[in-house]
């Protein structure tokens, strides 16, 4: 648990957006100005190639600051741009909302106050999914049944999975990192339960929504993509696990049709059955290569942690770096 050393602790609230030039001054009024146990409080608007003018918006309602991708690179990056932002800025605390104002902007200080007293390092706002009443009941069915898949890839209760309302520490950040272009939400949690983070869900309000949902397009298009996102991103971080689970299960098949082949060799002679036989010995081979697969893959993912390790030491220093040119900058200013 992190153990706060820092004379000036700051806050650095990220909104990702794309084409919200309509909603973004709803969004950025309503955060708050200060948070308890917090120095200084700047806002941080990611503009995901907007062709609506979103980041002349920001600036024009005086928003700390603006970084804009070229062209739309999707929920996932523009998240992990903030982020990236947000470390070399020297963010301490990192909270992530809505741009389309969907969370109430004063529960923010309900995410952070676990991680200024040192009792969390990811918060996440949890809506209450299950019960809130401008859900239609099928999404509300969707969003229990997501969160309870997540709750067993991440090896944690998961209250509300998809929600983007969540603030984390700096070093939890630096050890962020997603993989899928659709969104973060899933991935994040699943990371983090590998990586063992001290998590903790806070009831948070809603806001009627101001506009249909742009990453549920359709039923068929969210399901296939969580889906691809969760077995992915557990596939990713929990790979022995996966693949010794499928082997073991092709291996019992395998011996069972195996033994059924030897009971009806010994009983009604040698005559027939083959097809037992061949399919027997096709399982065994299949579920010995899967074991080994698993064993390959759970060395790379050996490797891949390295990795990982390696990328937080260059962003830390990345970030280090930054802020000590800054410094000689002021002090060449001042001196001039």
């Amino acid at each position: 648990m992190q153990v706060w050393e820092t004379v000036c602790l700051k806050c650095i609230i990220q909104i990702p957006c794309y084409n919200e030039a309509q909603t973004l001054h709803e969004t950025v009024a309503a955060l708050p100005a200060a948070l308890p146990g917090v120095d200084v409080v700047e806002v941080l608007v990611i503009d995901d190639g907007s062709i609506d003018g979103t980041a002349e918006v920001a600036r024009q309602l005086g928003v700390h600051h603006v970084v804009r991708h070229p062209r739309n690179l999707g929920l996932a990056r523009a998240f992990m741009t903030g982020l990236d932002t947000a470390i070399q800025l020297g963010a301490d605390i990192i909270v992530n909302t809505d741009a389309d104002n969907q969370y109430v902007g004063a529960d923010i200080a309900l995410l952070v106050a676990p991680i200024v007293a040192g009792e969390a390092e990811l918060v996440i706002g949890d809506r209450g999914v299950g019960e809130v009443e401008h859900f239609s009941p099928l999404k509300r069915l969707l969003q229990r049944l997501g969160s309870w898949v997540i709750s067993q890839a991440a090896g944690m209760k998961v209250p509300d999975a998809t929600s983007g309302f969540r603030a984390l520490t700096r070093e939890a950040a630096l050890h962020t990192l997603v993989i899928s272009s659709y969104s973060y939400t899933l991935e994040t949690l699943i990371q983090a339960g590998a990586q063992r983070r001290s998590i903790r869900y806070v009831p948070v309000r809603t806001n009627l929504p101001t506009r249909p949902s742009r990453l549920m397009n359709n039923l068929p298009h969210y399901l296939a993509n969580s889906t691809v996102t969760i077995v992915r991103a557990y596939t990713f971080y929990r790979p022995l696990r996966v693949f010794t689970t499928i082997g073991v299960l092709l291996l019992t098949a395998g011996v069972l049709i195996g033994v059924r082949f030897l009971i009806a060799y010994f009983t009604q002679g040698s005559a027939g059955h083959i097809q037992s036989l061949i399919l027997s010995a096709v399982l065994l081979i299949a579920g010995f290569q899967t074991l080994l697969i698993g064993l390959v893959a759970d060395l790379i993912g050996a490797n891949r942690k390295i990795m990982e390790e390696v990328l937080v030491r260059v962003r830390a220093s990345y970030h280090e770096k930054s802020q000590n040119e800054g410094e000689s900058i002021q002090i060449h200013n001042r001196n001039v």
